[in-house]
């Protein structure tokens, strides 16, 4: 791929290349988030049998460091909303593994715990949208945690990652 820098320094181009201080952090936010997409791994399938299984989109979690685990409600969502978009701009399949919350930033890295079952995803969607709960889980979560409906679920939040290759 050539670069070509006539087209980098139209102000309707790349503002980092030209130095504009205005549209600079857009840019730059913009390439940092397509960096951090084309990086991230694929998530990981579900373990067979009924013994406790890891799922995530990493292969461990390793280097990551998590918060306390904390008990809140969770539910399930998906069946009339598959083939749409989530508020995070993946489309929505019955295999999506992720989950929705009302305040955590998309993309924000979250542990699960149920009857024995762990689960690390991220934030994917906005919800939920029932009284009382904290969680919406993507029916491909809900199948690798074993959940059926309703009920509480422990959780922790990722709090920081330790550098790879260090």
């Amino acid at each position: 791929m050539k670069l070509d820098r006539g087209r980098l320094a139209r102000k309707d181009h790349l503002a980092v290349a030209t130095g504009n201080p205005r549209r600079a952090p857009l840019a730059l936010l913009a390439a940092v988030v397509t960096l951090a997409l084309a990086a991230a791994p694929l998530p990981a399938q579900a373990a067979p049998g009924g013994a406790a299984s890891t799922v995530a989109f990493s292969p461990s979690e390793e280097g990551i460091v998590f918060s306390p685990l904390r008990t809140a409600g969770a539910t399930w969502y998906g069946p009339t909303l598959y083939g749409n978009h989530t508020a995070c701009g993946q489309v929505l399949r019955p295999s999506t593994i992720g989950v929705a919350n009302r305040t955590l930033p998309c993309g924000t890295t979250v542990k699960f715990v149920y009857h024995g079952n762990v689960l690390i995803t991220r934030v994917i969607d906005r919800g939920p949208y029932s009284k009382g709960n904290s969680w919406d889980l993507t029916n491909g979560a809900r199948e690798a945690l074993g959940f059926e409906g309703a009920d509480e679920i422990h959780y922790a939040v990722a709090t920081s990652f330790a550098r790879q290759g260090h």
